[in-house]
């Protein structure tokens, strides 16, 4: 009797360890997982090493929005990390160092603190969507977005590789989970 007690006590942990195995997959293939910030060109508002969490549901039943940070697949079969600026449909510009979207100047907070530091002209270069060889459009493509990282001098972004189609996006990503100290939302 004891012998037969344990046998299903064990079988009730393995199926216990299996569902949970099962639910972690299902979870981190389908709804969230973690990424590693790889590089500088997200920074100040990422720093090299921060870990965090994709949500990859949002943009399967949602569209991205605006300043969303998202990570996507990048020609290089790598995922890069970046911040999305225009939208499809979207002109976008810079001059002197304002970004224009259809035209209207947008704030960009995120960018104060590097803004404060050069002392050597300007944080992002002029440029318009006709600028882009990649694109050479007026606007953004249909199903695509115009992404560019925070650290704007050093970034590899859709001023190099063009737009990002929208399916290509994996998730959204606003949560940092490590370091500790860093840990919260970032914008």
């Amino acid at each position: 009797m004891e012998e037969k007690k344990t046998k299903s006590e064990g079988l009730e942990w393995i199926k216990a360890l299996l569902i949970a195995f099962g639910l972690a997959a299902i979870i981190r293939v389908f709804l969230f997982t973690p990424i590693v910030v790889d590089g500088i060109s997200m920074m100040p508002t990422l720093e090299h090493g921060d870990r965090m969490i994709v949500n990859k549901i949002g943009y399967t039943i949602g569209e991205p929005h605006r300043f969303d940070i998202v990570v996507f697949h990048a020609p290089e079969q790598k995922d890069y990390i970046k911040r999305v600026i225009g939208l499809p449909g979207d002109t976008v510009e810079y001059k002197d160092d304002v970004l224009y979207i259809n035209d209207k100047p947008y704030e960009e907070p995120y960018l104060d603190k590097y803004k404060a530091e050069i002392q050597d002209g300007t944080l992002t270069e002029d440029f318009t969507l006709q600028d882009i060889p990649q694109i050479q459009a007026s606007v953004v493509p249909e199903d695509h977005v115009f992404v560019m990282g925070d650290n704007r001098r050093k970034s590899k972004d859709s001023r190099h590789i063009g737009p990002v189609a929208i399916d290509e996006i994996i998730g959204s990503t606003s949560v940092i989970f490590w370091p500790i100290k860093d840990f919260g939302f970032v914008k």
